[in-house]
This record gives C-alpha cells, sequence and structure tokens, in this order.
C-alpha cells in the first residue's frame, strides 16, 4: 500500500501535477526522503519557478562583472587584482513569526554567501518594511527585527552601514526583511561551488544540524494562513559567535589549496547545497547519513536532510587534504567530517544504517525543475485592474512651512537613529560614512572605499510596476553617485504576493522590464539577487497583499578617498544649487510632480496620480555631471532629491550640517506644493562655494551638447538656524519624536 497520499503530496507544497512530475522523474513512487528533497528543490524559495522565465531578460554582464547570477553571490572587479564580492537575501516570513531570530539568522545567511565565495565580508546593509504603527504587533515586530540584525552583526563584526525602513498598511500582515552583505576578496582566491573530481571527499564543517528549520524553505514559499505562530518550529535559530569562528576557519583553509568547491548550507540546508554543488559539477554526489553531526538524537535523514540549522558549510577537498583541514576546523572549535564523495552517477544518493534512502537523478531536482510561463496581466489591464485615482485638480498647500514639519516627522521620514543605535557602524574602522545617500567603507588599507545603497518606492511600483521598476534601479544609481561613487553593479531582492495572480504575476513582470530597461541605460548590472514570493496573509483578515517591493542594493567604486562627498550643509553663505532636467521650461504635467508623492499621502492622506517618470537618459548624464562636479571641487555637498522632493531634501541637508538655508521657490508657474514636494526624478541639491569657478567651468562645456539637458539653478544660500520658515530646532525636534515616543511609550 503506498505510503504517499495525495494529503501528503499537499502538505509538501507540490501540487498533483508536480508529483506526477516526480513519479515520471524517478519511474517509481518517492518515499518520504525523496519526496521531501523534490519538496524543498522545487519549492518557490529554491527554484524560482515562476520568475526564472523572466529574470533571464535582465542585463548582467559588464566589462568589470567577474561572475554574474547563479553563484552565491555576485563578483565585480574593483581593480588592483581585488573583487567585490554581494548579495542581497530575504527573510521575511520568518522575520513575521520569530522577529529577533529570523532577521538575526537572515544576517548570518546572507554573511555566509559571501565569504563562501572567499571574501572577508566588510559592511552589511538592510530593507525593511513594516506595518501600521498602531498596528498591535508592529512594536514588537521592530524591536525584534532591529534587535536581531544589530545582534548578529555586531557580534559577528561586520558594520552595519546603510538601509532603509518603511511603513505601510501593506505590510501590517507580512513585514519584509532584506538583508545585504557586500566582501573584498582576491581575485585569484575566489572560491565557486562546482564539485568535481571523481571521488574527492566531501566535507560537512561547522555547527551540528538539528531539528530547527525543518521545511523553512516550503514555508517561505506559501502564503500566511491564520496558523503563522504555529509555524515558529520552521524559523531557523543563529548563534553569531559560531559564524564568526566559522569565517575565520573557512578563510584560513581558502588560503591553502585544499577546497575544490565550497557552498554554504542556506534555504534547503544539506539538500541545496549539495544538490547545487553536484549539479554546478555536472556529476554525482554520495552521501553517508551516519556521519552527519547532529545536535538532537534520533534524528532521522529525511530531518537531516531539509533542517535549516545555521553556520553549516559544505565543501569538495582535494584528496588527501582532510587532516589538514580537519586539524584547522577543530582549532576553531567547529565541528568537521568527511560525509560522503563525488561520483560521475548525475545521482544523489543517501545511505543510512547501511541501506540506500535516497536515489535521485539531479537533472529533474535542478536544470529541469518546474518552469512556469504564469498568466500575466498587460499594462493597460494592469492600470485598469488597480484603479490608482488620477490627480485631477492639483492639490495645493495652506502652509509649506507646516507641512515640511508634518513630514518630517511623520513615520516615513523621522530620524531612524533608535534604529542605526543598536547598529554597530564602526567595528573595522573602515567606515568613512553613514546616514547620507549611501554607505561608504574603506577597502581596508587602500585609498578607495565602496559605497552601498539599498532603494525602492513600492508605492510607485504598485501604481505603475513598469515605472517604478525604473525609478528602484534609477535611485540606487543617484545614491551612489551622490556620495562620488561611480555606480558598478546591483544585487536585488524581489519582494512580491502570490504569482497565481495575474495581477500580481503583472507587478513582477512589468518591474523586471523597467529595471532591466534602467540597468541596460546606466551600465548598471545585476550580479545576484534572490525573489520571495507569496508575501501576504490572511492573518489580518482579507488577504492582504504586500506593495510590490523590489528592493535594490547597489555598489558603487571611490577609486579616491578624497573625492568622497557628504550631503550636510558645510558653510555659511554657500550657494544651494538644483541641478537636474531643464525645470525653468512650462511645467509638464506627464512629469508627475506631485503623483503618487509623499506629501500626498502624509499630508492629504491620498494615494493617487501617476508614478513620476524616470529619464535614463537624464539620469545617466545627470549622474556624469555629479562625478565632474565632486572631481573638480566644485560642490561641497551633495544630496539626492526623493520622498519629500525639494524640500525635504533641503530639511536634511540642513538637520545633518546644523545650518539653516535661505531658500525661495524659482519658478512661478509651478504651485508651492508642486516645487517644494513634488518627486520629479533625475535631480539632486548641491552647495557651491565659489559660483565663479562653477560658473566658469559650465561655460567652458561641462553642459556639452549630450548634457544640454541638465540645467542649473540657483534656489539660495547656507546660512541661517531655519529651512521655509521653520526653526532648525523646531524640526530636530519633530524629527525625532516618533521613534523616541512610539518605542519609550
Amino acid at each position: 500500500m503506498s505510503t504517499i497520499t495525495p494529503e501528503i503530496v499537499e502538505q509538501h507544497g507540490l501540487s498533483p501535477e508536480e508529483y506526477e512530475r516526480v513519479l515520471s522523474a524517478l519511474g517509481r513512487e518517492p518515499n518520504m526522503v525523496e519526496l521531501g528533497i523534490f519538496s524543498v528543490m522545487w519549492s518557490e524559495h529554491c527554484s524560482y519557478k515562476s520568475s526564472r522565465l523572466h529574470l533571464k531578460k535582465l542585463p548582467t554582464e559588464a566589462p568589470w562583472v567577474i561572475c554574474g547570477p547563479g553563484e552565491n553571490a555576485g563578483v565585480i572587479d574593483i581593480g588592483d587584482n581585488q573583487a567585490a564580492i554581494f548579495k542581497m537575501e530575504s527573510h521575511n516570513h520568518p522575520s513575521y513569526i520569530e522577529p529577533y531570530q529570523g532577521a538575526a539568522t537572515g544576517v548570518g545567511g546572507i554573511l555566509r554567501d559571501v565569504f563562501t565565495m572567499g571574501a572577508r565580508p566588510m559592511a552589511n546593509a538592510n530593507a525593511l518594511r513594516f506595518g501600521r504603527p498602531e498596528h498591535p504587533k508592529m512594536k514588537h515586530l521592530v524591536q525584534g527585527v532591529v534587535a536581531g540584525i544589530g545582534g548578529y552583526g555586531n557580534c559577528v563584526g561586520v558594520p552595519t552601514v546603510a538601509g532603509e525602513t518603511n511603513f505601510h498598511p501593506a505590510y501590517d500582515g507580512n513585514i519584509l526583511v532584506n538583508a545585504m552583505t557586500v566582501g573584498v576578496a582576491d581575485q585569484d582566491k575566489i572560491f565557486y561551488s562546482a564539485a568535481t573530481g571523481l571521488g574527492n571527499p566531501i566535507v560537512y564543517v561547522g555547527s551540528k544540524t538539528g531539528r530547527d528549520g525543518i521545511h523553512g524553505a516550503t514555508m517561505a514559499s506559501a502564503d500566511f494562513g491564520e496558523d503563522a505562530e504555529a509555524k515558529r518550529p520552521t524559523v531557523q535559530v543563529g548563534d553569531p559567535f559560531t559564524e564568526k569562528l566559522l569565517i575565520e576557519a573557512c578563510l584560513e583553509l581558502m588560503a591553502t589549496d585544499a577546497i575544490v568547491a565550497i557552498q554554504d548550507m542556506g534555504a534547503a540546508g544539506l539538500t541545496s547545497s549539495s544538490v547545487e554543488m553536484a549539479t554546478n559539477g555536472k556529476a554525482g554526489i554520495r552521501l553517508d547519513m551516519n556521519k552527519v553531526p547532529c545536535r538532537e538524537t534520533g534524528m532521522t535523514p529525511y530531518e537531516m536532510m531539509l533542517s535549516e540549522s545555521q553556520e553549516r558549510m559544505l565543501m569538495v577537498l582535494k584528496p588527501g587534504k582532510e587532516a589538514m583541514a580537519e586539524a584547522i576546523f577543530k582549532k576553531w572549535e567547529l565541528d568537521f567530517a568527511v560525509i560522503g564523495e563525488v561520483t560521475d552517477t548525475g545521482h544523489m544518493v543517501l545511505e543510512f544504517d547501511g541501506e540506500v534512502v535516497c536515489d535521485i537523478p539531479l537533472g529533474p531536482l535542478a536544470a529541469d525543475a518546474p518552469l512556469y510561463d504564469r498568466p500575466y496581466l498587460s499594462r493597460d489591464e494592469y492600470a485598469a485592474w488597480a484603479g490608482v485615482k488620477p490627480l485631477g485638480e492639483v492639490p495645493s498647500s495652506d502652509d509649506i512651512a507646516a507641512d515640511l514639519l508634518t513630514m518630517m516627522g511623520s513615520p516615513d521620514l523621522a530620524s531612524r537613529r533608535w534604529i542605526a543605535e543598536q547598529y554597530d557602524s564602526q567595528v573595522g574602522g573602515d567606515t568613512l560614512q553613514t546616514g547620507g545617500d549611501a554607505g561608504v567603507v574603506r577597502v581596508h588599507g587602500t585609498d578607495k572605499a565602496l559605497a552601498i545603497t539599498t532603494d525602492c518606492t513600492p508605492r510607485y511600483v504598485y501604481a505603475d510596476p513598469y515605472e517604478g521598476g525604473k525609478q528602484a534601479i534609477a535611485e540606487a544609481y543617484r545614491n551612489l553617485c551622490a556620495v562620488g561613487a561611480r555606480p558598478l553593479a546591483v544585487t536585488n531582492c524581489l519582494n512580491f504576493a502570490n504569482p497565481q495572480r495575474p495581477e500580481i504575476m503583472a507587478q513582477i513582470v512589468h518591474a523586471l522590464d523597467g529595471m532591466g530597461d534602467a540597468c541596460r541605460a546606466l551600465d548598471f548590472p545585476i550580479v545576484s539577487g534572490n525573489v520571495s514570493l507569496y508575501n501576504e496573509s490572511k492573518a489580518t483578515g482579507g488577504g492582504s497583499a504586500i506593495l510590490p517591493t523590489p528592493a535594490i542594493g547597489g555598489v558603487g567604486i571611490i577609486t579616491d578617498l578624497d573625492k568622497m562627498m557628504t550631503m550636510h550643509f558645510k558653510n555659511e553663505g554657500d550657494a544651494i544649487y538644483l541641478v537636474g532636467p531643464e525645470f525653468w521650461a512650462k511645467p509638464d504635467p506627464t512629469r508627475s510632480h506631485l503623483g503618487q508623492s509623499l506629501w500626498l499621502r502624509v499630508v492629504k492622506g491620498m494615494e493617487a496620480g501617476r508614478t513620476p517618470p524616470t529619464d535614463l537618459t537624464v539620469e545617466k548624464n545627470a549622474g556624469e555631471i555629479m562625478h565632474e562636479l565632486i572631481a573638480d571641487g566644485l560642490v561641497n555637498a551633495v544630496h539626492d532629491l526623493s520622498d519629500g522632493g525639494l524640500a525635504v531634501a533641503l530639511a536634511e541637508m540642513a538637520l545633518a550640517g546644523g545650518i539653516g538655508a535661505e531658500v525661495e521657490a524659482a519658478n512661478p508657474a509651478y504651485t508651492p506644493a508642486q516645487w517644494w514636494f513634488g518627486e520629479d526624478q533625475g535631480r539632486y541639491l548641491v552647495t557651491v562655494p565659489d559660483v565663479a569657478a562653477l560658473n566658469e567651468a559650465l561655460a567652458k562645456g561641462t553642459r556639452n551638447d549630450e548634457t544640454a539637458q541638465i540645467g542649473f539653478q540657483r534656489i539660495g544660500t547656507v546660512g541661517g538656524d531655519s529651512v521655509l520658515g521653520v526653526a532648525l530646532e523646531e524640526l530636530r525636534s519633530a524629527n525625532q519624536r516618533f521613534f523616541a515616543e512610539w518605542m519609550e511609550g
């Protein structure tokens, strides 16, 4: 009689059609171990079965790209035989269920993705989305997630230098926790995951395997029902001190010639790591499950293969190197066990107590996993479905000063100091800048630095997925340019709801189209990333989906530390210029101005109007002009314009510098609300110490034919103790009030 019932298949997240594919691949019925392995390898989290088709459209190559998507992390050339290695990952579902461990193990997992390739992690960043602050669970979630990120990163000794935190009701039942790590390695010491060499030993290192995190990948590939709390056992438990030992032990072994291949055990643990290594090496794999180090008695092969216990790695070593490698791991007080060997069978074979408990051909598990071309709405059909209201009559502001005060005190723009103070941003001694447009970290022992940013504006993506996808890439590009970096490459974390709904699949497809077009236009390829689907919850009552959130992690290079730029006002008397598209022409309603703006939501209580369109030629030209201005020493502060527009950018520069600004609206054709709070793209604020020198440079042709559409408009002067009629102290007080009152209240 069959032991695999339709109910068991459903519990493993496989559809009846997918189970038929399993039967076809094996030519027989699977046992429970084999079913469990198919279940996690074919989960959305591991197989990308709904997104793979569309991910192929993204640009992934450039002369400076050493390794694009497909490995543990992306690798780019940063000169001097050095490489930056980086990736972004999601830990959304675990963080909603158990916020501290969910966030902590998210950081631990992304650190392993980077150091498994030979890089020493140099910086962490994150992108966090929470629901309404007044939601009964939200304060607990924010406290737990922030403590988890800080607790893990601080203990491992990697600074957290950049990030963003947003609030919106769409995340009430499904928060997003996206973690990013950047590391540096020598180009001749980069390690890959392809298992090769018939008979080479397969080695398990790190922590012992426990029963935590079993079915974590499957859980992360389904939406939340009413029973979210019952899924707590699927959340992994992290130990940052063990991770620190693991980093040091791995890097010590990597300095030898012992390693053939290495892979961290992330989602789906021992299963995905062994399958990926064997698949990438076009080999087979045999494991003796009796040799897997376990911390609990009586663990079955099913539990061992699906456990997502943390701080574990799988390696293929050269023959004869086992004793030397074992000595290193024992020195660092970590487990070390030879658990199998590389074969030429093209199968994964597991043995336990002298019997074969699993024999699966690798093709169907990975390369030939299900691939779906799910139906999706066209852009016009999506717009009709989304029903975003047009702006109609232009809303006006009765009091710009009062509106600015309201904006700066809102959860969306309030000071994140309460969060930042829980992260060690200075450990390692190489952090040069946090809290500006991008974090900047020196490449240790050199005169160059990497700039790191995370960006996305989900309300834009919801209103127009194509333009929102473009804007997310463009804002990351702007943030890197604003600190003086040359943007090099992107990692992403694509957070969406249920792809089986055509309107959600439309968000995915059109956002990827926009991202791809922006990356091509800006020479800003995507080298790594993660897809997180089914981010919706029935637990809030009504099946709420998150806003489409393709979070972007951008990395750029500053080749000369003396050319790094900051955003704070420096000196009284410096001229303030708005740089961007030629904005003294007649206001153009197709450029949106107030559509989907934060001012509209915070001050007017509306989410309406079109997403501000992103002109990619303007973005590229404006970015190049920023580089020229910074390199030539013509500006001493730069800040990009984003949420809240010009008024908020001025307030942020003033608060950062402790000096006010005297400014005026420079175009009477705009309403005050449009001018001060519009969110048109491609714009920067700069301060200029020597206006004559700037004018001379512009006359010489900084604005050549190619960049003629970029304009400079003086809007005021640095000085005084207020911005737009609001005293700096009043602004600062409003800006710092939200988190202080919420967390202490």
